[in-house]
């Protein structure tokens, strides 16, 4: 069930607001320093779990998320990918301190911190939903479910020959993908494994699935989106023996004849808090390059120039 957070968009939050900080060990000097900038504007420090002392792969407890109104994420978009899968189905707005590289859900920067603190606290922020996907590994008689932000892979794996990978679409066969994998991805997803694989880019506002081949056999293979209201199976008749499930980039399980993986839109909804007036695709050209021709009048060369 979704989480009851105080946090709401386009309202001042209340004072104290519970922050939980969640972030790697090797970034305790930055968690010194946000606390003391957090305890001088009133809002309450319920917890700081570091990811080696508390590893993701155990959910995070209800008593833990009850507590809290806003989690602050230190790291990069991996990091808050561990804390979505952390929270599970009950999601806390997330904010995201960008000490990676890209950032493109971590957007802010740690010399920005104060300046953002400032801005949540008089209420210059938003809350931006995102769809997520839950996985369904079924196999062997068991089934184990996953939560995910991105995107399930479906992996040929050693000895990296192409694999068939048959897609059903609510129970209805759809097509069947000759390839060395086949990745599914939410809208949020679009921009990581996705667009890597040559797959589009989809709007986060969107409620959609995109199916993108990884190197297929042939060209009537293209990427495929569709509706998030639909559910989809994914089929492997004859996997190699080390064909993998993937979920934002951990393995779930090995695949064997006869395993299906079952993938719909989950109820949960990963919350990212917004600081900022730069638009989607302002951030489309700062952390992905995508500018192409657009460019400033300040950054165009003079008339005549070479």
């Amino acid at each position: 069930m979704p989480h009851a957070s105080r946090l709401r968009a386009e309202q001042l939050p209340p004072v104290p607001l519970r922050i939980l900080l969640l972030g790697p060990a090797r970034v305790a000097n930055e968690v010194v320093r946000l606390t003391a900038l957090l305890e001088a504007r009133g809002h309450e420090l319920v917890r700081v779990v570091q990811e080696s002392d508390e590893p993701v792969d155990a959910a995070a407890t209800p008593a833990v998320l009850d507590a809290a109104d806003l989690v602050i994420v230190l790291g990069g978009d991996g990091s808050i990918l561990r804390a979505a899968r952390w929270m599970g189905y009950a999601q806390v707005p997330v904010l995201g301190i960008n000490l990676g590289r890209l950032g493109f859900l971590a957007d802010t920067l740690p010399q920005h911190a104060e300046a953002t603190l400032d801005d949540l606290l008089a209420g210059r922020f938003r809350l931006v939903e995102h769809m997520m996907l839950e996985c369904q590994l079924h196999s062997g008689g068991t089934v184990r479910r996953e939560l995910g932000l991105n995107e399930v892979s479906v992996l040929a794996g050693p000895p990296f020959t192409m694999i068939e990978i048959d897609l059903l679409v609510d129970g209805e066969p759809a097509t069947t993908y000759r390839a060395d994998g086949l990745i599914v991805s939410t809208p949020a997803g679009s921009t990581a494994y996705n667009l890597s694989a040559g797959g589009p880019i989809v709007r986060k506002e969107l409620e959609a699935f995109v199916f993108t081949p990884l190197n297929p056999h042939t060209l009537t293979n293209r990427t495929v989106v569709d509706s998030a209201a639909r559910s989809y199976e994914l089929r492997v008749p004859l996997p190699n023996p080390g064909s993998a499930c993937v979920v934002d980039g951990r393995v779930i399980g090995s695949l064997i004849a006869g395993d299906s993986i079952r993938v719909c839109r989950a109820e949960s909804r990963f919350v990212l808090v917004e600081i900022g007036r730069h638009g989607y695709y302002a951030t489309l050209r700062e952390k992905l390059g995508w500018g192409g021709g657009v460019r400033t009048a300040a950054a165009a060369p003079p008339r005549g120039a070479s």
